[in-house]
């Protein structure tokens, strides 16, 4: 079947008048203005005939005007282009592309559906998009595009924007911290400021986000990193929540639709490319405060789904191109992101996009990294199998552009792909899931986890040292935007997904959580002591730990999502920052940026190295070595000598009694003073600079159940 018989249906549109256009060039891709009109180029190797519409409203049925392109004169090998003269920014404007309809060869092109230009940099008409509608249905089949529709969805399409490149950057230049310095805190846009607890003047959008950056500056982030702002349907979900009744909605955003346009709906009004001005004046604003802008991108799938879901850009553009598809059935997609279809990202023509998507957004967007969702998938040929050295990997490191950028991969996929500590070269940093893991086993008193926890907060050796990597490709986290947020995860011993309606089977089991004996929240003054303690442990393991450490927003005041350890549909208060709990939770406030504060004062800590056996020894609570082996054993110390530097001495008591342990020597004239007790109430268990009381007169300290200290050795 093709798509021919579609072209019936559109011969009543109106025609571009002659001499306004010619043949354009293949080069550059996507909507270009020069010599007072705009080239548009487009890559489709299949299509038989494309169809430029210009419009006037992002919720048009119809174009104002439609452009034909003659093969003979508007195509050069697989790129359809066409200049017209006399349309600029602010012009609406999308793609009809037609060809072969043949799902078992690969092939989906359909005319009746527009499409996205996958180079636009700006999208209208998103804040009431649906995919249901924009899908189709055949009046006669009442089936989905896995037959063909013939409904036309232009009206319920948002329209791509014609975009000017200027933007007066002020000087603004790449900030280019180093991976020691770097302390990351992650969170989503809409959801940092739309509460009203936030008190900003621009709810849920850029400008509110940069009106924080104050209150970032004091807790000493140096790069914030935000989870999806590419163009996304946060309609796209068609299930409600079973308790609210309410539908659920996409907030997370893992699931593209435009690659180069930032979010419509995170700008502060709805007008031309509002969201272009105000993403750039926000990273604009986040430099002048020494902030980095990383951002969390999804280049693995698209929101296009399976093959029942929407035809909407990559599609209908080159189905075969873009997508892995099954090789026994071509009319099914590999799945190795686990929402339905995976990008066929080293494919030639695929890599080249996907490396044009990330130039953009450091070029003309200044953003300073990247955090690969599911990165594995990138290192994937076209049948699913893990490629030795991946060309687009490769491209991505080796590209001149982007070589001080920061990468950061997802070292996995939900393929079963899990290459943490070996993800491509150097260039790469990576989640460290081992870490997650390991640091929230030990601290909830797992047996057997003394040796993983101390390998953990050097640096990973074990995981990293073999394939020449250093400390500084391990993001450490103890949490991230997917699992518990560190409230949960000392409040909850299940998930509690059920607002999610997937009857629980969403979100992951393996939380390696603790309730502290009641299930959510407690008027409980012990519970909330342990919680608190606990809590306290793992953000003093974090700022400690070698590697490059990463804070979930909201973690520095119990932020909580109620035990649903899977928001990724919840946009409302589950999701959303509360920020009365920065009052409510003070102690902790101050605990993190206490402990963010006293990593910056100790290079030692985040050296860009492994230890040396010169630089660290490890002691049991009597100042013996450590019974790694003894599984019943969870109490252990380390003491990091540095001459230029104070000594530090860290006590782990991960047991549920106290442990005394044996103070070692200070060097010099030195004398060790306490420094941090997680054990204590403020504001004992975190002194100020200059401010640490001596311990002179003790031979051994107690650290109390369940708690880690840290004695500074000084004059």
């Amino acid at each position: 079947m093709t798509a021919s018989a579609g072209k019936q249906g559109r011969s009543n549109r109106v025609e571009s008048p002659s001499g306004e256009v010619r043949a354009g060039s293949p080069l550059p891709f996507g909507a270009c203005q020069y010599e007072g009109g705009v080239n548009f180029a487009l890559f489709s190797r299949h299509a038989t005939r494309v169809l430029l519409e210009l419009y006037e409203s992002p919720d048009g049925c119809s174009p104002t005007r439609v452009i034909d392109l003659d093969p003979a004169r508007h195509r050069t090998g697989d790129v359809w282009h066409v200049w017209v003269r006399g349309i600029t920014s602010g012009q609406l404007y999308g793609f009809r592309i037609d060809g072969p309809y043949q799902p078992g060869d690969g092939h989906r092109f359909n005319v009746h559906k527009l499409l996205l230009d996958p180079f636009a940099t700006a999208l209208v008409g998103t804040k009431n998009w649906d995919f249901e509608a924009a899908r189709g249905y055949d009046s006669s089949s009442r089936l989905r595009d896995l037959s063909f529709s013939t409904v036309d969805n232009a009206g319920c399409m948002p329209k791509c924007m014609l975009t000017h490149a200027h933007f007066d950057w002020e000087g603004d230049l790449p900030l280019r911290h180093s991976a020691t310095d770097t302390v990351i805190y992650e969170t989503h846009i809409r959801g940092f400021t739309i509460d009203p607890s936030s008190r900003a003047v621009h709810p849920g959008t850029y400008r509110g986000l940069t009106e924080k950056i104050p209150y970032l500056e004091d807790l000493g982030v140096t790069a914030i990193e935000l989870m999806p702002v590419q163009e996304f349907n946060e309609n796209e979900l068609s299930r409600v929540n079973p308790i609210s009744k309410g539908r659920l909605r996409n907030f997370w955003g893992y699931n593209p639709a435009a690659f180069l346009a930032p979010k419509e709906t995170y700008s502060t009004q709805e007008s031309a490319a509002q969201q272009v001005l105000e993403f750039r004046e926000m990273v604009k604003s986040f430099h002048r405060a020494r902030i980095e802008v990383i951002l969390d991108i999804v280049l693995n799938h698209t929101g296009e789904g399976n093959e029942l879901g929407p035809t909407i850009c990559l599609r209908g553009t080159d189905n075969s191109i873009f997508y892995m598809l099954e090789e026994d059935e071509r009319r099914y997609y590999k799945n190795f992101s686990g929402v339905g279809n995976t990008l066929n990202a080293n494919h030639p023509v695929v890599r080249e996009f996907i490396v044009h998507v990330l130039r953009y957004w450091v070029i003309f967007m200044h953003v300073d990294g990247f955090r690969f969702d599911l990165a594995s998938v990138l290192g994937r040929d076209e049948h699913g199998n893990l490629l030795q050295n991946a060309p687009l990997l490769e491209s991505i490191a080796e590209d001149p552009i982007l070589r001080d950028v920061v990468l950061i991969a997802e070292a996995w996929d939900a393929g079963g792909a899990y290459q943490v500590g070996s993800f491509s070269e150097k260039r790469w940093a990576e989640w460290n899931g081992r870490f997650r893991d390991d640091v929230r086993r030990f601290w909830l008193g797992e047996a057997g986890m003394m040796g993983l926890f101390a390998s953990r907060i050097c640096g990973s050796a074990d995981l990293y040292q073999r394939s020449g990597k250093g400390p500084e490709n391990s993001l450490n986290f103890v949490t991230s935007h997917d699992g518990f947020t560190l409230n949960d995860l000392v409040s909850y011993r299940q998930k509690h997904n059920e607002e999610n309606g997937e009857y629980g089977r969403d979100g992951t089991d393996a939380n390696y959580s603790d309730n502290c004996g009641v299930e959510g929240p407690s008027n409980s003054a012990d519970v909330e002591a342990l919680r608190n303690r606990l809590i306290k442990n793992f953000l003093l393991t974090l700022f400690i730990s070698r590697g490059v450490p990463m804070l979930l927003g909201g973690d520095e005041f119990r932020r909580t999502q109620r035990g649903n350890n899977n928001a990724y549909c919840q946009d409302n208060a589950v999701s959303w920052l509360d920020w009365s709990f920065l009052e409510k939770h003070r102690e902790i406030h101050r605990f993190a940026r206490g402990m963010i504060a006293f990593r910056r004062a100790h290079p030692v800590l985040r050296k860009a190295a492994f230890y040396t056996d010169a630089e660290v020894q490890w002691f049991g609570p009597q100042g013996t070595t450590p019974a790694w082996a003894d599984p019943e054993r969870k109490s252990f110390a380390c003491l990091i000598l540095r001459h230029a530097e104070a000594d530090l001495f860290l006590m782990f008591n991960a047991d549920t009694a106290p442990s005394d342990f044996s103070i070692p020597a200070a060097s010099g004239n030195n004398l060790w003073r306490l420094a941090v007790d997680t054990s204590r109430p403020a504001p004992g268990d975190l002194y100020e600079p200059g401010k640490e009381p001596s311990t002179e007169d003790q031979v051994t300290f107690r650290v109390g159940p369940r708690s880690s200290a840290i004695l500074l050795a000084r004059g």
